[in-house]
């Protein structure tokens, strides 16, 4: 990188991390530590949703699905407001009604402790999995950027990561992926404009060009909906229900409500969240439509697309703009999944039984986990985006499951809830094989939770006057 570029990243590393620092201060409790002390404004909860969430994914995958295809990914974005109006009417009044500090405390209420450490132990399995992917993909674009090799990428991105959340906390997080969100999304916005400017065409015009050659495609009316993910009927109902999951029963979504004051304000954050996230993904599918054309349709390798146009197309000063937004979506994704994974150890694994120290000492163990897991998915070769939305299918449904038969006034042993918890994630794998497309195992993996669980509970109610016996 030119001088120019190198400090303007340098300059955004050092804001991040005195801020994390200064925010460490305010920190007495784990209550402040994890849940801010209920203090976080809705618009800073809302616009850390959307930078959890989307991120590094957006930021690498998203422009390169449109460079390589079309908008037909919008479809899901579409689901996502739907199922974000569904859990703000079902789960969020459950959770705040309850006053919990992690949601899977909802299960142990209802459940015992052994089902919420079961689901807490799904959620951290997942969420590792599913975040050691997204620091691979911003390593990827580091090692694009700067030529560092992707280890050494993925360890600097987890090292300045560390020191600010570390140290300041969920209070920390929020703030700053609130600004990095401003941040990446104005690179994608940048990056629209210099191609603009470039090729001196009218937006309308290029508009015009990409239509004519079928980039612009959003409703995809492909009759295969259970095999084609992008089908419409599957993506709408499948992106609706991954929202309803992704914000209703994973802690490091809903975290970011539970330290709003009320419930009306954690509500406004949900849903507004679901807006963004559809104007960000058009944002990014817009760039990526429009360097399709400025680099007249040459072959770039798979989500680096992006990457190349920054590091051999932009002019200095714009280049360290855009870097710092590369890294500022890398950082939202990956502080986001430090303080949720050490949130969920302590409140559940742990009984809350922990000092801020510890808790500190937690964060630190699953960064490192985070950052030795991650360059194993680069041997993958489906779109990222695509395989971390696969990834949390697979767990996803039977959360979903627990937390509606909580809902229900009916008993349940811990082995009929096991049973029914288990063959949601077999019948995932089943599907798989089969080759039903990813956006249907949710609502699978639901309904065979619900049928197990209903199915063992009424043959050990049977069993038990032959045992009274």
């Amino acid at each position: 990188m030119q001088p120019l570029d190198l400090t303007i990243v340098l300059l955004f590393l050092a804001a991040n991390t005195l801020f994390g620092l200064w925010h460490g201060r305010s920190n007495k409790s784990t209550g402040d530590y994890f849940l801010g002390g209920h203090k976080l404004p809705w618009i800073a909860s809302m616009f850390s949703i959307v930078a959890s969430e989307t991120s590094m994914l957006t930021f690498v995958s998203v422009p390169g699905l449109a460079y390589r295809g079309d908008w037909t990914f919008l479809q899901l974005a579409m689901g996502y407001i739907v199922g974000r109006i569904l859990v703000s009417t079902i789960l969020l009044p459950l959770y705040f009604a309850h006053g919990v500090n992690s949601i899977y405390q909802v299960i142990g209420i209802r459940f015992g402790q052994r089902m919420q450490k079961v689901a807490s132990g799904v959620f951290l399995v997942t969420r590792t999995l599913g975040d050691a992917l997204r620091l691979f993909a911003a390593g990827a674009i580091v090692e694009v950027v700067t030529g560092w090799p992707l280890p050494v990428s993925i360890v600097v991105i987890g090292l300045v990561t560390l020191v600010y959340t570390l140290f300041g906390g969920i209070k920390a997080v929020v703030w700053l992926e609130s600004f990095q969100f401003g941040l990446y999304l104005a690179g994608g916005l940048l990056s629209i404009g210099f191609i603009l400017h470039t090729m001196g065409i009218p937006l309308p015009e290029l508009l015009l060009k990409l239509e004519a050659a079928g980039k612009l495609r959003v409703i995809n009316p492909d009759s295969h909906i259970l095999t084609n993910p992008l089908a419409f009927v599957g993506a709408f109902f499948g992106g609706a229900l991954l929202s309803l999951c992704s914000h209703g029963v994973d802690h490091m979504m809903v975290q970011r409500v539970l330290g709003c004051a009320n419930l009306p304000a954690a509500r406004r954050a949900m849903v507004g969240s679901g807006f963004f996230v559809l104007f960000q993904f058009s944002v990014f599918l817009l760039a990526g439509s429009m360097i399709w054309l400025f680099m007249q349709g040459a072959p770039i390798p798979k989500d680096r697309e992006f990457a190349n146009f920054i590091v051999h197309q932009l002019p200095t000063g714009l280049k360290g703009l855009l870097v710092a937004g590369v890294l500022s979506a890398a950082m939202s994704t990956h502080s986001s999944a430090i303080n949720s994974l050490a949130s969920s150890t302590v409140n559940d694994l742990m009984a809350g039984k922990a000092t801020l120290g510890t808790s500190r000492l937690i964060s630190l163990a699953w960064a490192v986990l985070l950052v030795a897991i991650a360059p194993l998915f680069d041997s993958r070769n489906e779109a990222i985006v695509m395989l971390g939305l696969e990834i949390a299918s697979f767990t996803y449904g039977g959360l979903l499951g627990l937390f509606l038969l909580s809902r229900s006034g009916r008993p349940f042993s811990t082995a009929s809830l096991g049973t029914g918890l288990v063959a949601s994630m077999l019948i995932v794998f089943l599907l798989k094989l089969l080759g039903l497309a990813w956006t249907w195992y949710i609502a699978a993996s639901v309904l065979v939770n619900l049928a197990a669980t209903l199915g063992v509970e009424a043959l050990l109610s049977g069993r038990q006057p032959f045992n009274r016996r």
